[in-house]
């Protein structure tokens, strides 16, 4: 049994139908077990909290592989990232150390450290560090930007259902971006791979694009013209700090976007794939193909 914590989210659910698609047996935690689809293709799902460690311990009976797939980086308040992606993940790990779970694979984040501008980052790398010395066999994520929230909810979307998008900084510094459907495919090798443990895969998409390049390629595959707003780096700066009393998620948000537009985001996958054999990578503009083609199926037919 494999159990995916955050099974709902794009890569815990795109993990799950790949693990069901190849005969395994997955259990799914979830907040909100009336809201997952997954129960139909064949996974256990469960209710469960990782800031609710009985419930976790629950959840981790008779499981072989865990796949922690959840974040709460724009939480606030009992969900803030402290709570979720610090304290609850840590408790999910000495539970799965007490039930004697043999390989657990952690999702961190590309350019995770102690001194990251974003509490969120420094918190993936005091999770990866508490898993190097809690002696648990473990597999280390570190996924560059997700197509699904990086283009397409905060680029792409906004371009489709308004024809406006408001980006953080000036939106020219190239970055990548993973589809996770590709992030799964390294997933799933590292739940049933026991050689794979120990190891911290960096992994991300074939092609760097800026913000900027991925607003002309949703407005030239949509046809809509976008209306482009900017927040200039210097008014983040300021905002991130008078909000973070009140919205610490939104805070480092903001702060990420800083680091994002201003630092190196590039990422050369050839060094990953040369050790790992998964299917080619997903090219953005295959990727926002879909979306669009998915967007316009979406609008209702006009009778003529």
């Amino acid at each position: 049994m494999i159990l995916i914590v955050g099974g709902t989210g794009a890569l815990g659910s795109a993990a799950t139908r790949l693990l069901l698609q190849r005969g395994h047996k997955v259990r799914v935690l979830t907040r909100d077990p009336q809201k997952a689809t997954l129960k139909e293709l064949g996974a256990e799902v469960v209710q469960g909290d990782l800031r609710d460690r009985a419930s976790l311990a629950r959840a981790c009976a008779g499981v072989a592989s865990v796949l922690a797939a959840a974040h709460s980086i724009m939480g606030r308040g009992a969900e803030a990232s402290v709570h979720v992606d610090a304290l609850g993940h840590k408790w999910l790990i000495n539970v799965a150390q007490d039930a004697r779970v043999e390989q657990f694979v952690y999702t961190s984040a590309y350019g995770a450290a102690p001194t990251h501008p974003a509490e969120f980052y420094c918190i993936k790398y005091e999770l990866e560090q508490y898993l190097r010395h809690c002696g648990l066999a473990h597999t280390v994520l570190r996924p560059t930007a997700f197509m699904e929230s990086h283009a397409h909810m905060l680029i792409g979307q906004p371009i489709l259902e308004k024809a406006k998008v408001q980006l953080f900084g000036r939106g020219e510094n190239p970055r990548n971006f993973v589809a996770a459907q590709d992030v799964a495919q390294f997933a799933v090798l590292a739940l049933t791979t026991p050689q794979m443990a120990g190891e911290i895969i960096d992994i991300g998409g074939p092609e760097n694009w800026t913000n900027m390049e991925v607003v002309r390629l949703y407005e030239r595959l949509s046809g809509k013209q976008a209306k482009v707003s900017h927040v200039p780096l210097g008014v983040l700066r300021v905002m991130s700090a008078v909000i973070r009393p009140f919205h610490p998620g939104l805070s480092q948000v903001m702060r990420t976007s800083i680091w994002q537009d201003s630092t190196d985001q590039t990422f050369d996958p050839r060094l990953t794939l040369r050790k790992y054999t998964v299917p080619p990578l997903t090219k953005l503009t295959d990727w926002v193909e879909k979306q669009v083609e998915s967007d316009l199926d979406s609008v209702p037919a006009v009778a003529s």
